[in-house]
């Protein structure tokens, strides 16, 4: 008995590929990719004649292309090969493990996406530094959280990722947030004098925010094979939007400063 039915389904599968089955599918292969050169091309000049619709056409043309391969293929299958029923419920099941398999790190993401909604370990609008990334939190979805780096990029991370790794968030819902500034001194420079020149600039910035303390720390540090003094001033920004803007205007005026003063820099 079992022999017989393998002998029926070698029979039945040598029928679906028979020459003129070759031939025909060969053929609507063949006109499927003609359909999608076409497509191709007609969006080309359509991005050519529109070009501030570019993106939108571009997408539009993917999304095309893939429904025509998706449906092409099994219109083929069902339509040209004519296999089975067995043979489709094999298939079927097999792509059904496969779709699973695909929509595990999907499913993951969801779940974790809920997890964050209600632990919000950040929330939009924060600083947060993820494995090596650095910037805004734009948007929280259920499936993906996207990150506006200070370069203007967006960066789009798997919501499964911020459960299993560290996440460092700079602000945690306030407006305000800790600039930390590093300056770079000479063993015999007097810290004392360039600590105030940069409290003074500090306090005198309109970025500062001066609820929360400016405050200092000193440590010996080695720049260009030299030994130097690292002076870190660590104040609060009002609004995480100037960080860089606070940042700088520290930095260029402590410089000037410095420079009036006479308080010597690390040279090679």
């Amino acid at each position: 008995m079992n022999d017989d039915n393998l002998t029926q389904e070698l029979a039945a599968f040598s029928e679906m590929f028979n020459t003129s089955t070759l031939v025909l599918l060969i053929f609507s292969i063949f006109f499927l990719w003609m359909v999608n050169w076409f497509i191709r091309q007609f969006m080309t000049r359509l991005m050519a004649r529109f070009p501030t619709r570019r993106f939108a056409i571009m997408q539009l043309s993917t999304l095309l292309s893939f429904t025509l391969y998706i449906v092409g293929g099994v219109v083929l299958v069902v339509g040209v090969l004519r296999p089975p029923h067995e043979f489709m419920i094999a298939v079927g099941g097999s792509a059904a493990v496969a779709f699973g398999f695909a929509m595990k790190d999907v499913a993951a993401s969801l779940v974790s996406g809920l997890i964050l909604l209600f632990d919000r370990p950040f929330q939009v609008g924060d600083r947060v530094t993820f494995d090596d990334v650095y910037g805004e939190i734009m948007a929280i979805t259920l499936r993906t959280v996207r990150l506006k780096t200070l370069d203007d990029n967006i960066v789009t991370i798997p919501n499964s990722r911020f459960i299993t790794d560290v996440v460092a968030s700079g602000n945690l819902g306030a407006m305000d947030m800790m600039v930390v500034t590093d300056f770079h001194l000479s063993l015999d420079a007097d810290i004392q004098a360039a600590q105030d020149i940069v409290r003074q600039v500090i306090v005198t910035s309109r970025y500062a925010y001066l609820k929360k303390p400016v405050t200092f720390s000193v440590e010996e540090v080695q720049v260009a094979e030299r030994l130097s003094i690292r002076l870190k001033a660590k104040a609060y920004v009002l609004d995480v939007n100037y960080e860089k803007a606070f940042q700088s205007d520290i930095t260029i005026r402590s410089t000037t400063l410095f420079r009036e003063r006479g308080i010597p820099r690390p040279t090679r």
